[in-house]
C-alpha cells in the first residue's frame, strides 16, 4: 500500500467521522427541540383540561362528548390490562399543616389543602385542586408503560403512609409509597421496582416522569400575583437557583443534572426533589389570562429524566415532595436550598435581606401582631442604624449651601467653556479650603441604595404580610384599593390606591424639600424636575399595583426623613455652626489627597495641551 493509498484512506475515515458527528449533533438538537414542543404541548393539554373541567361544572360538556371512543390500547400484559380500566380510588394522608390526597389511578397525588392558610375570597386554600395534577413514570418493561395509566392497588395505607403498586403477570411490581411526618410539608416518596429483572431488560438505563400541574389563583391581584410567580430549579453547590417564566410563558431544556425543581405560585411552591439528581429535564410554565372561568394562575410541566439500572430484583428511587408556603425560615430548615426561591435581590441586596430585615421583621413579629406597627418600627430602627451617613449627608449639603455665594462668583469669573478646567480648579481649592469631599454628600445616599431595593423586593414576598389587616388595607401583600374603576386604565390598572398616591405625595414634599439645596444652575433644571415632579409620578403608578405594605415603607420612610431634615437643618447642622466649623478648619494645615493629587495633576496635563495646540 502505497503512501497516496494511506493518506486517501485517512482522509476517507476523518470524513465519515466529520459526518457522523455533524448527523449526531443535528439529531441531537432535533430531539432537543421535539422535547421542548413535546413539554408546551403537555401545559396546554393541562390547560384545555382545566378549562374542559370548568366547562363541565357548568354543563357545556358532558361526560359522553369528552371521552367520545375510548382507546382500548392491549398490552402483552393481561394484568396491565385489568389495571388500565379498575376503578379508581382516592385515599388521603394529613397533618397539622397539610392534607394531600392520591389516587390509586397511576399512584399520583390527587389534590393538595395547605392548612392554616385559606385563599383571598377566604376558601379552603389548595395548591392543588382535585384532578388539576398528572403524574406518570414512563419505563420499558418488554413494551413503554407509563403508571398514570394503570389504576394500583392499595398494599397498606394508615395515618401517615400508603404503599401503592402495580403487580405485573409476569411477577413482580412497581410500587410507589408515599409517607407525610408531624408538622412537616414534605412528602418522602420511594419508586420501587420488585421482581422485575426478568421484565425489565439489562439494558434499560433510563426512566422518564411526567408531572404536569395547574396552579390555581390564590391571591387578591392578579397582576402581583403573576409577576412574583415562576419556575425554578437548582444545581447541586450553586450559590442560587434558576428562573424561567417570571409572569410570562417560558421553557427550558436542561441537559446537566439537576437536584430539584419548583413550581412557584407567589407565596406556595410544589418542589420536588430527586435522591440523587434528575439528568435531564424540559420545564415549561404558561399563565392562563386574568378572566379565566377557572380562576387559574398557570400551567407548569416538568419532563424528566432519571437513571435507572434494568435488570435487578429490586430498585429503589427516592423523591421527596415540598407543598407549603415560601416561608424563609421553613424552607431553609429542610436544608435543600429552597430557601433560595424566595426572591430577595442580588448578591448585596440578598445579604442585607438575609442578615438584617428577614431576623428584625420575624423578631418583631414574635412580639407584636399587627404587621402595620412592625413595619414602622423596623422603618425607624433602620432609619436609626443609617442616621450617621444621613447627617453626613446633610453636613455635605449645608457646606455647600454654605459655600454658594462662593462658587456662583466662580462661575461667573469662568463663563466660558475654555476656561472650564481653570473654574473647576478653583472649585476644587474652594472646597479643599471649606474641607468639603466631592463624593461626600452621594456616598452616604449610593450605601443606602442596597436598603431600598432590598425592601422592594422583600415585602411582595413576604408571606407574613399576606391577608395582614391595617388601616384601609385588608391585606398588606396585595394592593389597597379606596376606588374601583370598574375598567382598566393603561399603566393604572382599575384601581387607586390610598397607600401609592400619599407615598407619591411625601415624595413630592420631600423633593421640595431638597430641591432648595440644589444649585440654580440651568444644566440643574432637568434633575430638579426629575426628583420634583417625574419620579413622584412614576413611583405611583409602580406602586398602585404591588404591594400595599411596600407602599406604606415607603411613605413612612419620607415622613420619617423629612421630620429628621427638619430636626437635623434645625438643631444639629445649622448654617452658623458649618460656617463655624469651615473656618476653623480653613485655619489648618491642608494635606491633599491622592485622589486630589491625581486630579491637578490631570489638570495641569490638559491645560498644557490646550496651550500647545493654541500655539
Amino acid at each position: 500500500m502505497n503512501k497516496n493509498n494511506i493518506i486517501g484512506f485517512v482522509l476517507i475515515g476523518v470524513i465519515m467521522f466529520g459526518f457522523t458527528w455533524y448527523q449526531s449533533r443535528q439529531y441531537e438538537k432535533q430531539m432537543e427541540a421535539q422535547a421542548q414542543r413535546d413539554s408546551i404541548a403537555f401545559v396546554e393539554q393541562m390547560a384545555q383540561m382545566a378549562l374542559d373541567s370548568a366547562k363541565r361544572a357548568e354543563g357545556v360538556l358532558d361526560e359522553t362528548s369528552e371521552v367520545q371512543v375510548r382507546t382500548l390500547q392491549m398490552y402483552k400484559d393481561s394484568a396491565l390490562n385489568e389495571a388500565r380500566f379498575a376503578e379508581a380510588q382516592v385515599y388521603k394522608l394529613s397533618n397539622d399543616k397539610m392534607e394531600i390526597e392520591f389516587t390509586t389511578k397511576g399512584a399520583q397525588p390527587y389534590s393538595v389543602m395547605i392548612k392554616d392558610y385559606m385563599t383571598y375570597d377566604s376558601t379552603a386554600l389548595y395548591l392543588i385542586k382535585p384532578e388539576q395534577s398528572q403524574y406518570g413514570i414512563t419505563v420499558f418493561a418488554g413494551e413503554n408503560i407509563n403508571t398514570k395509566d394503570f389504576v394500583f392497588e392499595v398494599a397498606e395505607y394508615n395515618d401517615s403512609t400508603i404503599v401503592m403498586r402495580l403487580p405485573f403477570s409476569q411477577g413482580g411490581y412497581i410500587q410507589q409509597v408515599y409517607a407525610l411526618s408531624e408538622g412537616s410539608y414534605m412528602v418522602r416518596n420511594e419508586l420501587s421496582f420488585v421482581g422485575m429483572e426478568n421484565v425489565i431488560p439489562r439494558n434499560v438505563s433510563m426512566l422518564d416522569i411526567d408531572w404536569n400541574v395547574v396552579i390555581p389563583r390564590l391571591e387578591k391581584g392578579y397582576k402581583n400575583e403573576k409577576q412574583y410567580s415562576k419556575l425554578d430549579y437548582y444545581f447541586t453547590g450553586d450559590k442560587k437557583c434558576e428562573e424561567i417564566g417570571r409572569g410570562k410563558d417560558d421553557s427550558e431544556r436542561i441537559s446537566s443534572k439537576m437536584k430539584w425543581f419548583a413550581f412557584q405560585q407567589q407565596f406556595f411552591s410544589a418542589i420536588m426533589t430527586a435522591g440523587d439528581e434528575f439528568a435531564s429535564a424540559d420545564l415549561s410554565v404558561k399563565y392562563f389570562a386574568e378572566d379565566d372561568p377557572s380562576h387559574n394562575l398557570m400551567a407548569c410541566s416538568a419532563r424528566l429524566r432519571s437513571d435507572f439500572q434494568g435488570g435487578s430484583d429490586s430498585i429503589s428511587l427516592p423523591y421527596e415532595f415540598y407543598f407549603g408556603p415560601n416561608d424563609y425560615r421553613t424552607l431553609k430548615s429542610y436544608d435543600l436550598k429552597y430557601e433560595k426561591i424566595v426572591p430577595l435581590g442580588g448578591w448585596m441586596v440578598a445579604w442585607f435581606s438575609r442578615l438584617v430585615i428577614i431576623p428584625c421583621f420575624d423578631l418583631l413579629g414574635r412580639f407584636i401582631h399587627n404587621y402595620g406597627l412592625v413595619i414602622l418600627l423596623m422603618t425607624l430602627l433602620i432609619k436609626l442604624i443609617i442616621s450617621p451617613l444621613t447627617i453626613k449627608s446633610y453636613k455635605s449639603s449645608a457646606r455647600m449651601q454654605v459655600l454658594k455665594p462662593e462658587i456662583d462668583k466662580i462661575n461667573a469669573k469662568y463663563p466660558n467653556e475654555k476656561d472650564a478646567m481653570k473654574k473647576q480648579q478653583a472649585t476644587m481649592e474652594l472646597y479643599q479650603k471649606a474641607g468639603i469631599s466631592p463624593m461626600g454628600g452621594c456616598l452616604p445616599m449610593l450605601l443606602q441604595m442596597p436598603i431600598l431595593f432590598a425592601m422592594f423586593r422583600f415585602f411582595p414576598a413576604s408571606i407574613e404580610l399576606r391577608q395582614q389587616k391595617f388601616l384601609w388595607a385588608d391585606d398588606l401583600s396585595a394592593y389597597d384599593s379606596i376606588l374601583d374603576f370598574g375598567f382598566n386604565i393603561p399603566l393604572l390598572g382599575d384601581h387607586l390606591s390610598l397607600f401609592a398616591l400619599l407615598m407619591a405625595a411625601s415624595m413630592f414634599i420631600y423633593s421640595k424639600m431638597t430641591s432648595s439645596q440644589m444649585s440654580d444652575d440651568p444644566n440643574m433644571a432637568g434633575m430638579k424636575f426629575m426628583s420634583v415632579w417625574l419620579m413622584p409620578i412614576m413611583m405611583f403608578f409602580i406602586c398602585n399595583n404591588l404591594s400595599s405594605g411596600l407602599s406604606y415603607y415607603y411613605l413612612l420612610s419620607n415622613i420619617i426623613t423629612m421630620g429628621m431634615t427638619w430636626y437635623i437643618r434645625k438643631f444639629v447642622v445649622t448654617e452658623d455652626k458649618v460656617r463655624a466649623e469651615m473656618m476653623l478648619r480653613a485655619k489648618q494645615p491642608k494635606k491633599k489627597s491622592k485622589w486630589q493629587q491625581r486630579l491637578e495633576e490631570a489638570q495641569k496635563m490638559q491645560e498644557q495641551m490646550r496651550k500647545q495646540q493654541g500655539r
